[in-house]
């Protein structure tokens, strides 16, 4: 497993090989690649599958988005804002006309208060792959 983990993240069950590679939006013979070619840490079950831990899917995140720098920008900049930080959801709390979603980033969280409708709408939930877009001195959230 790779250094530096999040401490939210490791307290997430392990990812099959398909969800993996669904979050890093890699195909399944490329995320397996990955794994004999020790691009990316896996654990292996009691039947000897492999499951690859949140944290190395957190590590990956933002580098699987492109082929090269100039993609990676492009795909992750489908809006105006360029204070993207891509992270993992740690909770999301609606109440009311307003939810607080809160993302870790790095070892750090960042918590935002947008309308419900909006984390309806993204269908935000822990654990899932997200953005925080910060502007000026508001924080929004994209689901990525």
């Amino acid at each position: 497993m790779a250094e530096g983990s999040s401490s939210k993240s490791a307290g997430l069950p392990p990812l099959h090989l398909r969800d993996a590679a669904l979050q890093l939006g890699i195909s399944f013979p490329t995320i397996k690649q990955w794994i004999y070619k020790k691009k990316i840490g896996s654990v292996r079950t009691a039947g000897g599958h492999h499951r690859i831990p949140q944290s190395e899917v957190d590590r990956l995140l933002f580098r699987t988005r492109g082929k090269t720098e100039k993609e990676r920008r492009n795909v992750i900049r489908r809006v105006s804002g360029r204070n993207q930080l891509v992270g993992r959801i740690d909770a999301v709390r609606i109440s009311g006309l307003m939810a607080e979603v809160k993302i870790s980033i790095g070892g750090q969280q960042i918590t935002s208060i947008i309308t419900a409708s909006s984390a309806r709408e993204m269908q935000l939930k822990p654990g899932q792959a997200a953005a925080a877009l910060i502007k000026a001195t508001e924080v929004m959230i994209l689901r990525v």
